[in-house]
């Protein structure tokens, strides 16, 4: 039997994709273990910026340098972008565009079956396979890939390809897998999640909204929570239907802001102003006053003034997020904002960095804080640990017996002097009222 170990790099899609990955491994006879241990190691590239894209180099020269010396097949962004990098650094290198082939691949390198394959190896893995094989109390499942924005820093629609959306009959089974496998949360994934658009069994277009109605309405998934979604797409219907099912949907939606300026935004092609943005958030506050907001944002890109910068300070101040992923800009080669003028010295994009983290680190605790007193639920992912449905964690004083991947609804009675939150299990709402 081979062994095998899976390195994921990047975003929440990324890790879904990593997976579905390690299952049709482990289902094709290979057995997990850690890189040092690996006759192969899989590699799930990331090419959002050119940090990450450095840091799917550093992955690979490691793993092709470990002294059980094993192959490497690396996939995924990085791959489909320019795979020569890669497979120049190391005679032992693989490059696998196709994530679906990554166990057939890895069974070839190694030439070997386990006389697995005519035995059904070939079925790929369902939800139920890959919670089930993963020990995952959270499951994402993948809705969505590709994406039409031409955003002036981006280079993932150029490794993604367009807009495609997963069948919304095979949405409903993954979700039914899930129920099956015992998992009480799904998240919802993808590389532009509120593009969202399948047709249904009668020609008729569904989109997110239509989506999430067909999950709560067609299955008994306990709790449901939607990944990354572009604030344009935040229709008022998916904040009312988000609203009507308060115990089955996590108050929660991570907005990709990128700046708090619009003229920033402008030379990011993003196709809204700050102030649409705020608008937006007032609205889903106003029909959803317990969600909690997350994001992202990039620091000095090109042309960012200082008065810029400060128009997107005071912007994080307002918004007051409940986290936000901080990036300083990357300039990636084939992009329009690498070959714009006015480039953010380093040492400039690092102290604007600094002073957002340090920003949101006050807003995140404001966020957690407004929530003692308030009740919650949680899918217990450690003994006496759990997330909150806003995406805060939580201990759970005298819960350590309490079963992992449980969910439960949880009282939130303090906050301790690190910002932990720390609260206790109170009897659940009834299923009529979870609807």
């Amino acid at each position: 039997m081979p062994f095998v170990s899976v390195v994921n790099l990047g975003c929440r899609v990324n890790r879904v994709e990593s997976d579905r990955m390690t299952a049709d491994l482990v289902r094709a006879g290979f057995a997990l273990v850690d890189e040092d241990d690996a006759d192969l190691v899989v590699i799930n590239t990331c090419a959002v910026t050119g940090e990450a894209e450095a840091k799917t180099r550093k992955a690979v020269r490691h793993a092709a340098n470990l002294p059980r010396q094993p192959y490497v097949i690396v996939t995924g962004c990085v791959v489909n972008l320019h795979p020569d990098a890669l497979t120049e650094l190391s005679p032992r290198v693989i490059a696998e565009p196709m994530k679906s082939d990554v166990a057939r691949t890895a069974a070839r390198v190694l030439d070997y079956d386990g006389g697995l394959w005519p035995d059904g190896a070939d079925a790929a893995p369902d939800a139920r396979d890959i919670a089930q094989m993963l020990g995952r109390s959270r499951l994402g499942i993948k809705i969505q890939d590709g994406c039409n924005n031409r955003c002036t820093y981006c280079i993932v629609w150029k490794a993604r390809g367009p807009e495609r959306s997963v069948p919304v009959d095979a949405v409903l089974a993954q979700v039914r897998e899930a129920i099956d496998a015992g998992v009480p949360e799904v998240v919802l994934t993808g590389v532009n999640l509120g593009a969202y658009d399948a047709e249904d069994e009668r020609d008729a277009h569904v989109e997110i909204d239509d989506l999430l109605d067909r999950i709560l309405t067609q299955t008994d998934i306990p709790h449901v929570r939607l990944s990354s979604i572009e604030p344009m797409d935040v229709s008022e219907r998916l904040i009312r239907r988000m609203a009507a099912s308060p115990a089955r949907v996590a108050p929660f939606l991570h907005l990709p802001v990128q700046s708090g300026c619009t003229t920033t935004l402008e030379r990011m092609g993003r196709p809204y102003t700050a102030e649409e943005f705020e608008r937006t958030v007032a609205s889903i506050r106003a029909v959803l006053p317990q969600i909690a907001i997350s994001g992202d944002l990039i620091v000095g890109f090109p042309g960012e003034t200082d008065e810029e910068f400060e128009q997107t300070r005071a912007f994080v101040e307002r918004v007051g997020f409940s986290r936000l992923h901080v990036f300083r800009y990357s300039a990636r080669p084939g992009t329009i904002a690498a070959d714009m003028p006015d480039q953010v010295p380093p040492e400039v994009m690092a102290e604007r960095s600094a002073v957002i983290r340090g920003l949101v680190e006050q807003t995140a605790r404001r966020d957690r804080e407004a929530r003692v007193g308030t009740v919650e639920r949680a899918v217990i992912e450690y003994p006496g640990r759990g997330t909150l449905g806003s995406f805060h964690r939580v201990r759970l004083d005298g819960a350590d017996d309490v079963p992992v991947a449980s969910l439960v609804d949880v009282a939130i009675m303090y906050m301790d002097e690190e910002g932990e939150l720390h609260g206790r299990i109170v009897p659940s709402v009834s299923a009529s009222e979870a609807q």
